[in-house]
């Protein structure tokens, strides 16, 4: 999703899936520590994996890590696709002159990679299985750090959620496709997204501009305090017709073990009323889509942003802070 190039915290609007209207001023907060109307984000390789295993007994689950032997490398390799050099799983299936591709890799090819003989009828190959059962795979992210190695059941759910994979754009939205390293993150943000605006300090008011624009909508800031970066995100979604929901949300730029430092809060104030929501960051490669999913994160209908409005534009006040070791 495109953002809208701003001139200052008072200019910027938010970017909806529709072409929004003419931008309204936003009023400024009553003597808030820092205050700024929100520009909305649309978003935003998997590395080889390392050749080695260690064995565990036959049907055996569980992972490991540490050094493994070269015999270990050369039975794991046996196991590699000739197409992506990730491993063949079971079901394993080969083509008639015995030759193995992963499946992934088998539904694009209308030969075998290696002898170009036919991959149809499918053969499956029992024996492979029974050895893939018996040995341990390295993670495919072990070119960057991780170490662990896995039964073949248990590594599709580690790698979709291993710490040394690779970071997203953490923008709402499908439109950004960038992917890269955590110390990359903010220079993509600050060069790909330049509308974000970032405030300083562990106290700030997140102003939201423009709610009743129809539609799902995105506004997205950073802060920035105690040496970390944390983006704020308000998402407007149309759960089903005429019924809108809001989910408000700080994400940390940086890995799950650093957002257990922190806590957040985030509180509507107005006309006599009040509604806060405290929580722990999520990070970045948790992304907004699993806490929404969740309901980890301040949730509001849109009768309710309507008693905390004013002229259409929403302030929410956000702190941040550390936690007690």
């Amino acid at each position: 999703m495109s953002r809208p190039s701003s001139t200052g915290p008072s200019a910027n609007k938010p970017c909806s899936k529709q072409p929004p209207p003419q931008p309204q001023h936003a009023p400024s907060p009553a003597a808030p520590p820092a205050a700024a109307t929100i520009s909305a984000a649309g978003p935003g390789s998997s590395a080889v994996p390392a050749a080695a295993a260690v064995i565990s007994g036959p049907g055996g689950g569980g992972g490991g890590a540490g050094p493994v032997s070269p015999q270990h490398h050369e039975l794991t390799s046996l196991f590699e696709c000739p197409v992506c050099f990730d491993y063949v799983l079971p079901p394993i299936l080969q083509c008639q002159a015995g030759h193995l591709v992963c499946n992934q890799c088998r539904q694009k090819l209308s030969c075998c990679p290696t002898c170009r003989g036919a991959l149809t009828p499918s053969i499956r190959n029992l024996a492979m299985e029974k050895v893939a059962s018996a040995v341990l795979f390295p993670c495919k992210y072990a070119t960057t750090g991780c170490s662990l190695t896995l039964h073949h059941t248990e590594k599709p759910e580690h790698e979709d959620i291993c710490e040394y994979r690779p970071y997203s754009c953490p923008c709402p939205g499908a439109s950004c496709k960038w992917q890269g390293s955590l110390e990359a993150v903010m220079s993509h943000l600050m060069h790909a997204h330049k509308s974000i605006t970032t405030l300083q300090g562990e106290d700030i008011v997140f102003l939201a501009t423009d709610i009743n624009l129809p539609g799902a909508v995105d506004w997205v800031m950073m802060q920035s305090c105690f040496g970390h970066h944390f983006m704020l995100v308000l998402e407007k979604q149309e759960k089903y017709e005429g019924h809108q929901q809001f989910f408000a949300i700080v994400l940390l730029i940086g890995t799950r073990k650093q957002a257990e430092n922190f806590a957040y809060r985030l509180e509507l104030n107005g006309n006599r009323r009040r509604l806060t929501w405290e929580a722990t960051p999520r990070s970045i490669h948790d992304g907004v889509a699993a806490a929404i999913m969740n309901s980890d994160c301040l949730v509001f209908d849109t009768a309710i942003a309507h008693l905390f409005a004013d002229n259409g534009n929403l302030g929410i006040n956000v702190t941040i802070s550390t936690c007690c070791p």
